[in-house]
């Protein structure tokens, strides 16, 4: 089921919320930055209607996957489909030893929302001290269980997971058209 939802990918907020995590973490490979931006988006969505990024997640092997973003970690790393595009994304970040982050700029917190920060500092309480295995483990959650390997996981199987109804997700979606309609 394709998504309803009229959400459009962030780029600027997304990686200024990548830098802003990458200088929170030990670890600070794909697959957890991957993770810390599910679980932000995903309770964001659920409390405020609006994902933090606006990027759609692949349900892949290991957990959710913001496919946006993964292509540009991608081409930054010089592979890819998009990978021409690399050096337009290497003044905010480099990828080293195949898919760890590392930071060449600060972010700009002026692209964040108060609401975007405060999940994303509970994402990383909660989740960045986990290993591969259990952060892979907390992100097989209803939402990816109930998307077949490499396809979109719907937003609403995402607000379910964090606790929304369907008398919400409608609202939501009201909303959201509404919103799409003024634009």
């Amino acid at each position: 089921m394709a998504n309803e939802f009229q959400i459009s990918f962030n780029e600027s907020k997304t990686i200024n919320a990548v830098l802003y995590i990458v200088s929170r973490l030990k670890r600070k490979d794909f697959h957890k930055v991957f993770k810390i931006l599910y679980f932000s988006d995903r309770e964001h969505l659920n409390e405020y209607g609006r994902p933090i990024t606006g990027d759609k997640y692949i349900a892949m092997n290991d957990g959710p996957v913001p496919t946006n973003l993964y292509d540009i970690f991608k081409s930054v790393r010089g592979d890819g489909y998009f990978k021409e595009f690399g050096k337009a994304f290497e003044k905010y970040f480099s990828v080293v030893d195949w898919d760890i982050i590392r930071s060449n700029k600060e972010p700009d917190l002026r692209k964040l929302s108060k609401t975007d920060l405060k999940h994303i500092d509970k994402s990383i309480s909660l989740y960045s001290d986990m290993s591969w295995d259990e952060i892979k483990e907390k992100s097989h959650d209803y939402a990816w269980s109930n998307t077949a390997r490499n396809k979109e996981i719907n937003f609403e199987d995402i607000i379910r997971e964090a606790g929304g109804n369907d008398d919400y997700i409608n609202y939501i979606k009201e909303q959201n058209l509404l919103s799409s309609l003024c634009k």
